[in-house]
């Protein structure tokens, strides 16, 4: 699958599955800006290791083109600016947004019900992965509509409405699904009327909006919780025996390219989609040859639990 000549934002492409979907798009001949807030030499207050600039190097080395470009997501300058370049300098070309910004796991008191959390440290995880989507799309949808044509994928976790275990992160979860819903509700409307009933604009029907879930991510930080590495991975089954079905960030990365390249993305428009799926309808496996589906897993898992009780 070729993407050789297309032009790629990945809002939170530090690491996770924003680093692999970065790296994937550049195997397929992609130009990524790959964008969030830990630097060299500077880190966000998340203070991990993973930097933009390693991630942009990943995405050459991969055959594409990675650019390096620091922006905080919640601010608007930030946002208008990374736009305003990606215009200067691609000739006003963007043919894919994904909107991977989190930086929530210190802001997620797991544990609690919602009556005792916290509640402005719950307000800024909402603008830090809810808000920050939203302003990303303000700004890049532009771009799209100017040729009618683009992809938005909106990383979530889970693609149904079930319970996510805490209040806040159920929220987020939930509302970037359905922010995709929303924005694809948006591409096929005619109904942007301005003042006297006049149209002011055309419905930009050639742009796809979709939610895309990982299953069990075996990301930078969740292998450092096992204490094991890509290389030994399987150690950690021991510890958490849900881990055999884990899958790399790179499998999402595939998902996101298969999507990209498939001429009748636009039939699934608005909805919650997941990589054990897309696995199966596209045929991609993850960078070590399996094709890991975790809802199948997880059914199975949870019966035996059942039945063992």
């Amino acid at each position: 699958m070729s993407l050789k000549g297309k032009v790629a934002v990945v809002a939170g492409a530090t690491r996770g599955c924003g680093r692999g979907i970065a790296v994937e798009l550049g195997a397929a001949g992609t130009t990524v800006y790959c964008t969030g807030r830990s630097t060299r030499g500077n880190p966000s207050d998340l203070n991990r290791p993973e930097t933009i600039e390693e991630t942009a190097e990943l995405v050459t080395k991969a055959g594409g083109i990675g650019i390096a470009v620091r922006v905080d997501h919640t601010q608007e300058d930030q946002v208008k600016a990374l736009f305003e370049r990606v215009r200067a300098e691609q000739n006003g070309r963007l043919d894919i947004l994904v909107n991977d910004v989190w930086g929530g796991d210190p802001l997620v008191e797991w544990g609690k019900p919602f009556w005792e959390l916290d509640v402005a440290q719950g307000w800024r995880l909402l603008e830090r992965s809810v808000y920050s989507h939203i302003l990303t799309s303000r700004y890049a949808v532009p771009l799209m509509v100017e040729r009618d044509a683009g992809l938005i994928v909106e990383v979530t976790d889970g693609d149904s409405l079930s319970y996510r275990g805490n209040f806040f992160y159920d929220l987020v979860k939930t509302t970037v699904i359905r922010l995709a819903y929303a924005m694809a509700e948006e591409f096929k409307s005619n109904r942007y009327v301005g003042e006297g009933g006049a149209k002011s604009a055309e419905a930009p029907k050639g742009i796809t909006a979709v939610a895309l879930t990982p299953g069990f991510l075996r990301s930078e930080a969740m292998l450092e919780h096992f204490g094991v590495t890509e290389a030994n991975w399987r150690d950690a089954i021991a510890k958490d025996p849900y881990y055999a079905e884990s899958e790399t960030p790179h499998y999402i990365g595939r998902a996101v390219v298969a999507l990209a390249c498939d001429p009748n993305v636009h039939q699934k428009a608005g909805k919650a989609l997941a990589t054990w799926h897309l696995s199966r309808e596209y045929g991609f496996k993850d960078i070590d040859g399996r094709q890991p589906h975790w809802q199948e897993f997880f059914d199975r898992m949870q019966a035996r639990k059942s039945s063992a009780e």
